[in-house]
């Protein structure tokens, strides 16, 4: 036994000796995915090991947190999950994890506004037009998504709950097909990370309608918010942290908390999320403490907001 926990010591004061797998829990291209992999080249430069992302896709992310959470605890399976971690336990009524109980908190990493977006052919010019639009024209109309439980729905959801009109919505496999069709003009709308539309609005190949902060995001200064164009109160922001299985050693985990704080806080990086429209957290936000309590209370702020839209998966 005395050997047994020496041998475990050892190996967690030598962490890592090999690749660290980070999940991501939706498809390639999307803006989960252009994110981790910003983070992991940096932060794999602090551990001197390489960072290699996998993409698990499914349910709305909660295969691969499902998957980390069932993982050995050893350091070498982490997770990168956004605000899905706080609406699965009111969206699905199996949920194969807990999220306050199956999990390390290692910190969180950036926070990334939405916009809301169209197709380029779509009539109206500016939020005020639109709203009334879509009044008029509900039943022809239609608004995409990454999926259940993805930001973009949740987003979506909000955005048709504050205009008091439903419009029909239809869900991709993931952003990049939900972002492809929206360009082929074969849905009308959609609401999503600036991670992923930032540089199709740049090009002109959709038509943006605001943002979903309260102020302007400095990589899309010329888009007006949602709330100064009269949408109030329309605060919405997807956050991002990082996981790792339940007992996974104090020692890893200060390895990979302070190789965190140092990649959020890494200029290139920080650069890079502002060409993204995303904004890295500062370093107090890159903690297990801050990651645990804002996860609690998004995990208070969205429940009864999903319950109340009747949304559930199997």
């Amino acid at each position: 036994m005395v050997l047994m926990v020496a041998s475990a010591t050892v190996s967690a004061q030598e962490y890592p000796t090999k690749p660290v797998i980070l999940a991501v829990p939706f498809a390639a291209g999307g803006p989960a995915d252009t994110l981790a992999r910003n983070l992991a080249q940096v932060m794999g430069q602090q551990l001197k090991q390489q960072m290699v992302i996998e993409n698990v896709a499914g349910a709305g992310g909660t295969v691969a947190a499902n998957r980390v959470a069932k993982a050995k605890p050893d350091g070498y399976s982490l997770l990168i999950a956004h605000i899905g971690m706080a609406t699965a336990p009111a969206l699905y009524r199996k949920l194969p994890f807990n999220p306050l109980t199956d999990f390390e908190y290692i910190g969180q990493v950036a926070d990334v506004p939405m916009t809301l977006i169209a197709k380029t052919g779509l009539p109206p010019d500016n939020l005020t037009e639109l709203i009334a639009y879509v009044k008029k024209n509900k039943d022809k109309l239609n608004l995409g998504n990454a999926g259940l439980g993805a930001a973009s729905h949740l987003c979506g959801l909000l955005f048709t709950s504050r205009i008091q009109s439903e419009i029909t919505t239809i869900p991709y496999n993931g952003t990049a097909p939900a972002m492809a069709a929206l360009m082929g003009g074969q849905i009308d709308l959609m609401c999503d990370q600036t991670t992923n539309t930032t540089t199709q609005i740049k090009a002109g190949r959709v038509k943006v309608y605001g943002t979903t902060t309260k102020t302007r995001i400095p990589s899309l200064s010329m888009v007006p918010t949602l709330a100064e164009q009269g949408l109030k109160d329309f605060d919405v922001s997807v956050w991002y942290g990082i996981y790792a299985p339940k007992g996974t050693p104090k020692s890893v985990l200060d390895k990979l908390v302070a190789a965190l704080q140092a990649s959020v806080q890494d200029a290139q990086f920080k650069s890079r999320m502002v060409e993204l429209g995303a904004l890295a957290v500062t370093k107090d936000k890159a903690t297990p403490e801050s990651l645990a309590k804002h996860l609690k209370a998004e995990i208070e702020k969205w429940g009864p907001i999903i319950k109340k839209a009747g949304i559930y998966a199997d």
